[in-house]
């Protein structure tokens, strides 16, 4: 079986295991996880069909033909239509092909971003159906990375370090450049070192801009004693054989560390051994079982006892696969036991306002006894060849 097919007859498990009939996918994340295909939403019906029992199925636009046709997935039914028809005939065959259409007790999961429209469509082809999100049966399958996609995470992990001692090595060289230019400069070596385009937007954030955990890269220039955030990663394609093509989806990096040239401004160097003391005793105590909640108290509990738990505004991290942002989300009351496979940031931070900010973190794949960093550049902030 290709990962693919695995991943269909695992969701095709799950559906039976939750007591649901049907899964529908609009292009999402989702849809590149079960079949490998990659499109934008938009107007035109797109719709993956996975049935609990039988075949499944894709009603698309013809000009998708050819694509879909390759795709590595046996017995897939293609239906595709044309600018002149109706494709609610295609969707229709599909459900009759089901046997869903008449049935009372059919449960439909859509997906979590279907737009309106298709959803209404379902609903009135089918109106005795119960209706439920697709997050439902495959939630517990995307946290779990497989293969193809650790090697996938490990590759922008380790193109995200590259980048990382390439700033750091470089330290006066930054003075006098603004937080712009710096970001676009990160943005280039992203893509000089092979990434497929920034994860998100690349956050460089000096002197108190750092105090901002979002803050916008602007026309701050970068002076000789500003803390300065760097937070950035690029999509690397993954591949079903070698981790290198574009055939299964983009995975992300996401890197944050937090440098000063020349000497730091009172109290900072506190301030930074603690968010490291913070991150390693988080990444300490993962390990298969725990709570993603106690993760995060690791984390504020190192913080608090250094007195900047107010300082300390946002979760300790969240899960990253085929979206930068997924589950689990470490943060404070989840009670999801972690799992071996499973890959989020660990990022604490201390953010003292008009003042400096500090977050360091890393992405971690849970292992059978812990877990595996996935970046591994310096951490501590002095810059410099």
């Amino acid at each position: 079986m290709t990962p693919f097919e695995r991943r269909i007859a695992a969701c095709q498990d799950r559906l039976a295991d939750i007591g649901a009939d049907l899964t529908v996918c609009f292009p999402s994340p989702n849809l590149t996880y079960l079949t490998g295909f990659v499109e934008s939403p938009s107007e035109r019906h797109l719709l993956l069909f996975v049935p609990r029992d039988g075949e499944p199925a894709i009603v698309a636009p013809a000009m998708y033909e050819t694509q879909l046709a390759s795709l590595p997935i046996a017995d897939l039914q293609l239906r595709c239509w044309t600018d002149s028809d109706d494709p609610l005939e295609s969707v229709e065959r599909v459900l009759s092909s089901y046997s869903l259409e008449e049935s009372d007790g059919t449960t439909v999961l859509v997906d979590n971003r279907m737009w309106a429209t298709f959803t209404q469509d379902l609903r009135d082809l089918l109106p005795n159906a119960t209706f439920g999100l697709a997050s439902t049966a495959l939630e517990p399958l995307r946290i779990c990375k497989d293969d193809v996609e650790l090697v996938a995470l490990r590759r922008a992990g380790e193109l995200a370090d590259r980048v990382a001692l390439e700033i750091r090595e470089r330290g006066d060289e930054l003075l006098g450049m603004t937080e712009s230019e710096l970001a676009s400069e990160i943005d280039r070596l992203l893509a000089a070192e092979g990434g497929d385009e920034p994860a998100f937007e690349t956050i460089v954030a000096a002197g108190p801009n750092g105090s901002r955990p979002h803050h916008h890269s602007g026309s701050r220039r970068i002076a000789a004693g500003d803390p300065i955030v760097l937070d950035f990663g690029a999509f690397v394609s993954a591949d079903l054989e070698t981790g290198t093509g574009p055939e299964t989806g983009r995975y992300p990096g996401d890197q944050t560390r937090t440098i000063v040239i020349g000497e730091p401004p009172a109290e900072y160097e506190r301030v930074h051994e603690t968010v490291k003391a913070a991150q390693q005793t988080a990444i300490d105590a993962i390990e298969p079982g725990v709570t993603a909640g106690s993760i995060d108290r690791a984390a504020r509990s190192v913080i608090e006892s250094a007195g900047y738990g107010d300082a300390f505004v946002h979760r300790t991290g969240h899960g990253v696969g085929l979206e930068v942002h997924e589950p689990p989300y470490i943060t404070a009351g989840n009670d999801r036991e972690l799992e071996p496979g499973m890959v989020f940031s660990v990022e604490p931070g201390i953010y003292l306002e008009g003042q400096f900010g500090v977050r360091i973190e890393d992405l971690v794949v849970v292992t059978e006894d812990g877990a595996e960093r996935l970046n591994d550049t310096p951490r501590g902030w002095e810059t410099g060849p």
